[in-house]
């Protein structure tokens, strides 16, 4: 038996109604403040946001208004641009620290997790941070050692760690040469 596939028009409905209430949620609108910016009711939005209601052009255009998008922002599937990145475009986040910090992740505006590629110098130690979100690191080479909490960890190449970063977290580098690793972490830092 053939399983059933949504329809396209339901299919662009849930698509919308995420993206609104994603769109909503960064800027830390609350349903009244979208209705008080797009000029419809908090009940309607909501079932909107739900995928309950589907709303008109019209309503569309004035709840991108309120949102600082353009309609497409909604119905648009993201440019090659946007999704992928080769590997001569890395863009280079500068941060005034003697970590190389790589972008690796995409380019959209509503991503949520945050993908980089860390250079870390030998002998570097780094403060002890905390943050909201979870933390991937995996080790491509060298050694780091990394404590969460009052744990300490070391991390040899091959070896990942994922943990919740609300915990305080440090890492230093106890080779003799660069620790290279990826990092992916929600929500996303580094906004274009």
């Amino acid at each position: 038996m053939a399983s059933q596939q949504p329809s396209p028009e339901k299919t662009v409905g849930l698509s919308i109604g995420a993206a609104i209430r994603d769109r909503r949620r960064g800027l830390g609108l609350t349903l009244q403040g979208l209705a008080n910016g797009s000029g419809l009711s908090v009940p309607f939005l909501s079932q909107v946001e739900r995928n309950l209601a589907h709303p008109s052009l019209l309503s569309l255009e004035a709840i991108a208004q309120a949102l600082d998008v353009d309609v497409d922002y909604f119905v648009g599937v993201p440019t090659p641009g946007q999704i992928v990145c080769r590997a001569d475009e890395h863009d280079r986040i500068d941060l005034h620290s003697p970590v190389v910090y790589e972008r690796l992740s995409g380019r959209h505006a509503e991503r949520k997790m945050e993908a980089l590629r860390l250079i870390v110098p030998a002998g570097l130690a780094a403060p002890t941070i905390h943050r909201e979100g979870e933390g991937f690191w995996y080790i491509l080479s060298g050694t780091l050692e990394m404590t969460v909490g009052r744990k300490k960890f070391v991390l040899n190449a091959g070896d990942s760690a994922h943990f919740d970063q609300r915990h305080p977290y440090s890492m230093r580098n106890t080779g003799k040469s660069d620790v290279r690793m990826i990092w992916v972490g929600t929500p996303a830092i580094f906004k274009d």
